[in-house]
């Protein structure tokens, strides 16, 4: 039988990652600078010092506020007005999403609750609310999608709460990353963590980078989906680093790059399934999802490639720059030559 495919896999592979990870360090240094390029110019399309100045909020927030000019952001960061409904049936919320849209709104999001019979619509208007008028239009074509729809809430999110909201985000990115770092330095020594953490900040701000380059929307869905991205990535990382770790002390007279090719190797294949599983997953969310869960599919299936490329070509290489203890005066193992093999 043909099936399953798996059983086709090598057991074992022989790959030559060290070699070309100059290669891939000039790839990774370029794309990073080219993230860094497309969100500061964002700011710099304006007066970046009257843009800092006229920004609220404390110097952190300003600058998320100039970083942001580099996104598409969404209403969770622009501002907009929210109207939560309720309705004796359960609510098409595509139909009243394209119903709204009508109007002739900004950007719409409607997101449903309790068996659909609850949602929340958010609309993106110019100012700091939607004019009366314009009211009137959008709960009119609410009432005339949903029957008997009744309006429980009606709220403003002002630019000054979505700009601080944008920069409680990154916060929140740069604290799980900082996280991360103690874990690893702490299960493993301060060189792993290091090499870690530089992964994860490679696949975060190439993942910004394909946001803000694309202009596709950036909500927190997104953020969510950076999150997640970390995780996965640092799962990825920790599985080749302990195996990496078991080498050194098997293998402590063999090369540090042959112990680094020999660790990624035995890693392979547990790497590549489980990415190929998670992308399968997200391609079936990707194309059936919706509008509203695309942005979070295309950022997971973009970190899961570039996050097992990090883990290859950025954290376990990373350790050839600092070194690691080995314990070099302990006897050769004799099963080096076979493995070298």
């Amino acid at each position: 039988m043909a099936w399953p495919l798996i059983k086709y896999l090598p057991a074992r592979t022989n790959f030559k990652f060290v070699p070309f990870a100059a290669f891939a360090a000039f790839l990774s240094i370029a794309a990073v600078l080219a993230t860094f390029a497309s969100v500061f110019s964002g700011g710099f399309r304006h007066n970046p010092v009257e843009l800092y100045q006229s920004a609220p909020g404390s110097p952190m927030n300003k600058l998320g506020v100039m970083m942001g000019e580099g996104f598409n952001l969404g209403i969770d960061f622009r501002g907009g007005t929210s109207i939560e409904v309720r309705a004796p049936e359960p609510i098409d919320l595509e139909r009243l999403r394209a119903g709204i849209l009508a109007v002739g709104v900004g950007d719409v999001q409607v997101q449903g609750f309790e068996n659909t019979r609850e949602a929340v619509v958010r609309f993106e208007v110019a100012g700091e609310a939607a004019p009366p008028e314009l009211m009137d239009q959008v709960q009119g074509r609410i009432r005339a999608v949903v029957p008997g729809v009744e309006f429980t809430r009606i709220e403003v999110v002002g630019p000054k709460v979505s700009g601080e909201l944008f920069t409680g985000g990154l916060i929140a990115l740069g604290l799980a990353i900082l996280l991360m770092l103690i874990y690893i330095a702490f299960r493993f020594e301060t060189v792993f963590g290091l090499g870690a953490v530089l992964a994860l900040f490679h696949d975060t701000i190439l993942t910004l980078g394909l946001f803000s380059i694309t202009r596709l929307e950036f909500t927190l869905t997104i953020i969510a989906a950076l999150l997640t991205i970390i995780g996965y990535s640092m799962n990825d990382t920790v599985v080749v680093f302990d195996r990496l770790r078991e080498n050194l002390r098997k293998f402590k007279r063999m090369p540090l790059g042959d112990v680094v090719d020999l660790s990624i190797n035995e890693t392979l294949s547990r790497t590549i399934i489980t990415g190929c599983t998670a992308l399968l997953a997200l391609i079936g969310l990707l194309v059936l999802g919706g509008e509203a869960l695309q942005g979070f599919a295309i950022a997971m299936i973009f970190g899961i490639v570039i996050g097992t490329y990090s883990s290859v070509y950025v954290a376990a290489p990373a350790i050839l720059l600092w070194g690691v203890k080995r314990g070099a005066d302990a006897p050769a193992d004799p099963a080096l030559a076979e493995r070298k093999g």
